[in-house]
């Protein structure tokens, strides 16, 4: 595929999900999983958590971001543009004509239910994304911890989103095992020792 043909696909495709998502950028999330990580394999639900994480600790509207994200991983910086450009393109169309829908028809009892009823249904898309994303993330008793100790705070103070993906990032990296990789995909530790074996034999 051509870049200038991937570039549009990704304009394609990112504007298909700006313009089914209601509720913000999180209620993007599981429409991303099944677009980009499920159909397209654009990106894995490991690297989809981390473009959401970073995100929320940049300016900006998170579900932007992390189309950002995706197009610049897929097509470099026109890739990002590209994403970016498809993601905000129906929500700026949309949100024009519910302004001047609302403007008119708001104080309608039938059109407060509908969104009562839209809410509901993004809750629960959330939840299940949430859920999913879960089950990858939280891979050991360290992760578990850090899941546990982030939701008390986000949940009993106010400190801010970024500040708490900020410290728990640098939490994860204090708390994670020294061993490190070589590039055969050992552990450097275990990679020392079977060369020590092998020069013993020798």
């Amino acid at each position: 595929m051509g870049k200038a043909r991937e570039c549009w696909e990704l304009f394609r495709t990112f504007a298909g999900i700006g313009a089914v998502t209601f509720g913000g950028g999180y209620a993007m999330l599981p429409i991303l999983q099944r677009e980009v990580v499920e159909k397209r394999g654009w990106a894995t639900e490991e690297e989809l958590m981390d473009y959401y994480a970073i995100g929320q600790c940049t300016p900006g509207v998170i579900a932007v971001n992390t189309a950002t994200f995706i197009g610049n991983k897929r097509c470099g910086i026109v890739g990002g543009i590209f994403a970016t450009l498809g993601v905000v393109t129906p929500s700026v169309i949309i949100i024009t004509v519910i302004a001047a829908f609302l403007r008119n028809f708001a104080h309608l009892s039938v059109v407060r239910h509908a969104f009562a009823g839209i809410r509901a249904c993004v809750t629960v898309l959330i939840f299940d994304a949430v859920w999913k994303l879960g089950k990858k993330s939280l891979v050991d008793y360290r992760s578990v911890i850090l899941f546990l100790l982030a939701l008390t705070v986000s949940m009993f103070t106010k400190l801010s989103p970024a500040l708490i993906v900020i410290c728990a990032g640098l939490a994860g990296f204090l708390i994670a095992p020294r061993s490190t990789k070589s590039l055969s995909g050992k552990d450097s530790a275990a990679e020392k020792s079977e060369t020590n074996r092998k020069g013993g034999r020798a």
